[in-house]
């Protein structure tokens, strides 16, 4: 079965892109066929894998002017496709509105592709818009990173009871996949204290898995390249390494909310 996973929080900065490229080419390199969805106007996710300005994309899917098997392309490393995102999905929310069943336009395009592969990660924008909406339509599932710093858990609350409206109104099947804690600092105890806060918040959702502040993760995408490929022994790398693994593990059992 086809695991969609789109990573999502309305907050910018949390590292949402960042766990996005390197889940996706790690899960790449396990030799799962995966997709990774740029459905992000600022198109990072697409920079990232040495993707600049590319057209068609995903904005000519959600507009109805590109079948999706046109635009999706394969990355430079094996298993691993992308369908890109380009500016011009700044204005695609607005086209949206006018659109019969907008909140499905993704989910019904993805029908006619999702057998081809075993994972699809969508990076999501940093609001809870007609994109995020559509990407949660879409998905089996929600990963939500979140930073280890002041305000980590501000606008939390609305992105549950955003995930509990889609589930209620578009999506019976959606779970919480986890939170991923991210930029964790060792040295801080603000670091340690924001994280003893989101246990206690989120309990058994959050993964043990910590994301370490790491400037080699910072330096890779502007080498388009993801972590795994631009430094294999640094901490980010590993500790995305880790992370991936405990997602496989737990892919199976995926957390349900309360």
């Amino acid at each position: 079965m086809t695991r969609i996973i789109s990573i999502a929080n309305q907050k910018g900065g949390v590292g949402k892109t960042t766990t996005a490229i390197n889940l996706a080419s790690l899960l790449a390199a396990a030799e799962k066929k995966t997709l990774l969805i740029d459905i992000d106007p600022q198109s990072n996710s697409s920079s990232g894998l040495s993707i600049f300005k590319h057209n068609p994309s995903i904005y000519d899917v959600l507009i109805g002017q590109e079948d999706i098997k046109n635009v999706i392309i394969e990355s430079y490393m094996p298993y691993l496709d992308l369908l890109p995102s380009n500016i011009n999905l700044v204005g695609a929310e607005i086209e949206m509105v006018e659109l019969q069943s907008r909140e499905t336009i993704l989910k019904n395009s993805l029908s006619a592709i999702y057998e081809r592969y075993q994972y699809i990660i969508v990076d999501c924008p940093p609001s809870l818009g007609l994109l995020t909406l559509n990407a949660l339509t879409a998905s089996t599932s929600v990963l939500i990173p979140v930073q280890c710093e002041y305000f980590a858990l501000e606008g939390l609350g609305q992105l549950l009871n955003t995930i509990k409206i889609v589930r209620q109104y578009f999506n019976q099947e959606l779970l919480i996949e986890g939170v991923l804690l991210t930029m964790f600092d060792t040295r801080l105890r603000l670091s340690h204290q924001v994280a003893e806060e989101v246990r206690k918040y989120f309990g058994d959702k959050v993964f043990k898995t910590v994301i370490n502040r790491n400037v080699r993760i910072s330096e890779a995408p502007s080498y388009g390249k993801p972590i795994i490929l631009y430094d294999a022994t640094s901490s980010g790398a590993i500790n995305y390494m880790a992370f991936t693994t405990e997602l496989l593990e737990r892919n199976s059992k995926p957390i349900k909310m309360n």
